[in-house]
């Protein structure tokens, strides 16, 4: 079970950088290669559902990858929200956490991944390791810098 934690210190308040990151349907603003919709109505919530698409995207607006469905199993406003990824590929849980720093803010991105195909699975991780971590390094950045420009 391949573990991810990344951390970012952002100069905007805890309140804006909660508002924009359980923004879902925003999320594709600030997370590379991936749109998100809400499924069942609002996901603002405790059991609310989540649909991730992430990859290339496709003329017409559609995206070729992976889908990442998702169950909000704890959401404590506004400064924890986890998630249960219940997806074919993309299964465990992750979190997002606000943590005050004063007039700031530190988010905590924190995934675990169940890996799937067995031995193919661990392979696969083992080489795409380097690109999902910079591509979370890189997504929480965009997510800082529109928080801090408001």
């Amino acid at each position: 079970m391949p573990e991810l934690v990344e951390v970012i210190d952002v100069d905007a308040p805890p309140e804006r950088v909660w508002a924009l990151l359980t923004d879902w349907e925003r999320q594709g603003d600030w997370m590379l290669l991936t749109d998100v919709r809400t499924v069942g109505g609002p996901a603002q919530r405790l059991h609310g559902r989540l649909a991730a698409r992430t990859g290339l995207p496709l003329p017409g607006g559609r995206r070729l990858g992976v889908l990442d469905t998702m169950i909000i199993t704890k959401w404590e406003p506004p400064t924890l929200v986890e998630v249960q990824h219940t997806g074919r590929i993309v299964r465990g849980p992750g979190t997002f956490e606000v943590r005050p720093r004063g007039a700031h803010s530190t988010v905590v991105c924190t995934e675990v991944w169940y890996l799937p195909f067995g031995y193919l699975g661990v392979a696969g991780w083992f080489l795409s390791r380097p690109l999902v971590v910079w591509g979370l390094r890189k997504s929480l950045q965009r997510l800082a810098a529109l928080a801090e420009r408001g």
